[in-house]
């Protein structure tokens, strides 16, 4: 007989994930899973897939359960285990609220990047504290083609390579990540963020993200390119004392992330539950060989 597992498909600025409830972390998701489910032809399809499990539950998240109840385990497109993902957080609350598990208002969600603060507004954009950003010492460069650009280093709880760029056509294909040195500065790999300026305060980005390749968006490199803009334009919130909020467009739509003077990033944007379904347990043994 066989076993059906419940599912759910989500984006965030179409930045989309395959959503897998398991409360008591009673499913077995290795590499090998994750990416048969997250295969675009052969799968469901996404750009990572968000494990729902209660804190509890979760050997890695045990210590985080008196702050946050629910854990987002989450696994990038190919199945490898990433620290953060700012849209997946959106989505991951959406689908806490679409389960009656949580209602508007603030929530905490436990990841490895740490517990994320979220509101979910009454108009439907969600809210999440990304926490503060770092700036590792080291000058980096990005290329494509015969092209460079001097890359500002910055590290949301995962890193990323910002780069500003006159034309996003600059970036070229994406289908590979871009080549970077020193290749020491990123030992585990690198989201690279190409960035143009659109208006004051207003920026569009293209991203290669870390085991995904090109993305519709990726929140924490949106928060990166927010605040490596700042520092260009002189608008750090330490330095002047006044928050600094861009918006920041994205291929799949629309982000504003604010920093405040303390350091603290806030993202907000949408956030879609699109479908629910099963998949059979025994179609996925067979895709696994």
């Amino acid at each position: 007989m066989s076993t059906r597992i419940a599912f759910l498909k989500g984006h965030g600025t179409e930045n989309d994930f395959v959503i897998v409830p398991d409360p008591e972390n009673a499913l077995d998701l290795p590499p090998a899973t994750v990416a048969a489910l997250c295969d675009r032809r052969a799968g469901i399809g996404g750009d990572g897939l968000l494990h729902v499990v209660r804190s509890a539950a979760h050997p890695e998240a045990r210590e985080l359960a008196a702050e946050a109840e629910w854990f987002m385990d989450y696994r990038n497109g190919d199945g490898s285990i990433a620290e953060m993902c700012g849209n997946g957080v959106r989505v991951f609350a959406r689908y806490l609220q679409h389960a009656g598990l949580v209602t508007e208002g603030d929530l905490a969600v436990a990841t490895r990047g740490g517990v994320k603060t979220v509101h979910i507004a009454k108009d439907g954009d969600i809210t999440v504290g990304m926490g503060r950003a770092l700036f590792p010492e080291g000058d980096v460069t990005v290329s494509v083609g015969e092209r460079s650009w001097p890359a500002r280093n910055v590290n949301m709880g995962n890193p990323h390579a910002v780069a500003f760029v006159d034309d996003l056509a600059h970036a070229g294909d994406l289908h590979e990540v871009p080549p970077f040195q020193p290749a020491s500065v990123y030992p585990q790999g690198v989201n690279v963020e190409f960035v143009a300026d659109r208006g004051p305060r207003h920026v569009a980005m293209r991203v290669y993200e870390r085991g995904a390749g090109e993305t519709r968006s990726c929140g924490t490199g949106a928060c990166a390119v927010a605040v490596a803009a700042a520092r260009r334009d002189g608008a750090d919130p330490a330095v002047t004392g006044t928050p600094a909020t861009y918006t920041v467009d994205v291929p799949g739509g629309r982000l504003v992330i604010t920093e405040r003077p303390d350091g603290e990033i806030e993202m907000t944007g949408p956030a879609v539950i699109v479908a629910e379904g099963e998949f059979d347990a025994e179609w996925l043994a067979g895709v696994l060989g």
